[in-house]
């Protein structure tokens, strides 16, 4: 009895597991954050139609809310004035269309996905299967190129490539965990598409999409966000303050 005890009193006492975590693979330092479908949302323009763009801007619109950031990230490739490079769908609203075009650059390296949250939870398919499948999604982004599918590494990618750069992900576990990825901006080796996919499959996700490269950034718990980077899309988990996001 006296043991049982000792076991619930030190499960009581011991530390919250953060969703964030630190995880060195392959001489690359990679930061995850761990969530449910249900705290992300996904930001582009304020109510006047102006884009966010910026970490800090969003902050901001949030903290007027009576909102917390508790995690913001890039959501995914887009043009000229911030612009998605294909679909984004915010609110159960399609904001910009799927583009199944060709194309050259990492978004239209074939396949191209998209990621999205219907009412069954969060998913990664192929853009053909998103346009075949037409689902009642509340918000999507789609992005390329697509860095696994049903646990298969993208065919274009090599495990010996040498394009070693800063990038950052999202993918999903069977169990509906979404998987936000990023290499650890400013170490000395980033990773490839191939190892970057693969940290995703040693994560469990069998389905991972590549948000973006260089720019991209990601903060969790921050104080006051320094205006940075711009940006097209913006994923963030931001809760009423005083509320936490669920685990």
């Amino acid at each position: 009895m006296r043991t049982f005890v000792l076991a619930l009193l030190l499960l009581a006492t011991a530390p919250l597991v953060s969703a964030q975590q630190r995880i060195e693979r392959g001489g690359t330092v990679f930061l995850t954050y761990e969530t449910k479908p249900a705290e992300i949302d996904l930001f582009w323009k304020d109510a006047s139609g102006e884009r966010f763009g910026q970490f800090s801007k969003l902050q901001e619109h949030l903290r007027a809310e009576g909102r917390r950031v508790a995690f913001i990230m890039n959501a995914g490739i887009f043009e000229e004035g911030g612009v998605p490079s294909g679909l984004c769908i915010i609110d159960g609203k399609i904001l910009h269309p799927l583009n199944l075009s060709p194309g050259a650059g990492n978004f239209f390296l074939k396949p191209n996905g998209v990621f999205y949250i219907d009412a069954r939870g969060a998913h990664v398919v192929t853009s053909e299967e998103y346009a075949k499948l037409k689902p009642h999604a509340r918000l999507a982004i789609q992005s390329g190129p697509l860095l696994l599918r049903n646990g298969k590494v993208h065919p274009a990618f090599r495990a010996d490539s040498k394009n070693y750069l800063h990038r950052n992900g999202v993918g999903v576990r069977p169990d509906g965990t979404v998987v936000f990825a990023i290499t650890e901006f400013g170490q000395p080796r980033y990773a490839n598409l191939h190892e970057f996919a693969e940290f995703f499959r040693s994560q469990g996700c069998p389905d991972a999409l590549f948000l973006d490269g260089d720019i991209s950034r990601m903060f969790v718990n921050p104080g006051d966000i320094p205006p940075s980077n711009y940006f097209g899309a913006i994923f963030a988990i931001a809760p009423k303050v005083g509320d936490a996001p669920s685990r």
